[in-house]
């Protein structure tokens, strides 16, 4: 008899314990602004010609939407594997001229426009509501297109998209981490900045490498 009652006192405890620890599941969203580091122009080489005149870049800004699970290990360390489509890329201004139109060369813009879907796994690190998360994420490119538009005097002279794709890597390694706070309804909010180490070049021979930051608001369930 005392045996039965120290398995079944053993039971509920070890119920009560999966049931603080059981995983939860959530959506979560948000703006992001990516770009590229390193040789990011010579991405473009072999779709545009470069005139003399200055090239700058900037970051393209774009969402981000998926899902989590987060699965605690105690009350203060959680796993948290996820899976969001992202719109990534960046864009080039300034003197450029489109192959086959090359007399367009004022006020032109090139905007490169990806997506991908990135698939991160968490560690996070939860004190009182705020929390601390970093881990490898892996990123899928699902399509990237070409959008190039040069005007002269308020007028469009070329507004043009192509395909993209098959000139860049389609699998993208990298880094995520950042910080954020979970309010008691279970509505959260994260800033976390992606860190691609994978060449985005199909060839892998030129030195561009994905990054960006993610403002974002999710819900647990």
């Amino acid at each position: 008899m005392k045996k039965q009652i120290l398995l079944l006192l053993f039971v509920v405890i070890s119920t009560h314990s999966f049931a603080q620890l059981a995983p939860t599941f959530g959506i979560r969203a948000g703006l992001s602004s990516a770009g590229m580091r390193g040789e990011a122009v010579d991405n473009l080489k072999s779709m545009l010609d470069f005139a003399d005149g200055k090239i700058t870049t900037a970051n393209r800004t774009g969402f981000f939407a998926g899902a989590f699970a987060s699965v605690p290990l105690d009350k203060m360390i959680s796993i948290e594997p996820g899976v969001y489509f992202t719109q990534k890329g960046y864009e080039l201004k300034g003197g450029i001229s489109v192959k086959g139109a090359e007399f367009l060369s004022a006020n032109a813009k090139a905007q490169l426009q990806s997506n991908y879907l990135d698939m991160p796994l968490l560690l996070k690190i939860n004190i009182e509501g705020f929390h601390l998360f970093a881990g490898p994420q892996i990123s899928y490119l699902l399509n990237a297109d070409l959008k190039t538009i040069a005007g002269v005097m308020g007028f469009n002279l070329l507004n043009n998209t192509m395909d993209a794709t098959q000139q860049f890597n389609r699998w993208d390694m990298g880094v995520t981490g950042g910080i954020g706070y979970k309010f008691s309804n279970g509505i959260n909010i994260t800033a976390a900045y992606d860190h691609g180490l994978s060449k985005a070049d199909a060839n892998k021979n030129i030195s561009s490498y994905n990054h960006a930051i993610k403002i974002g608001v999710g819900l647990n369930f």
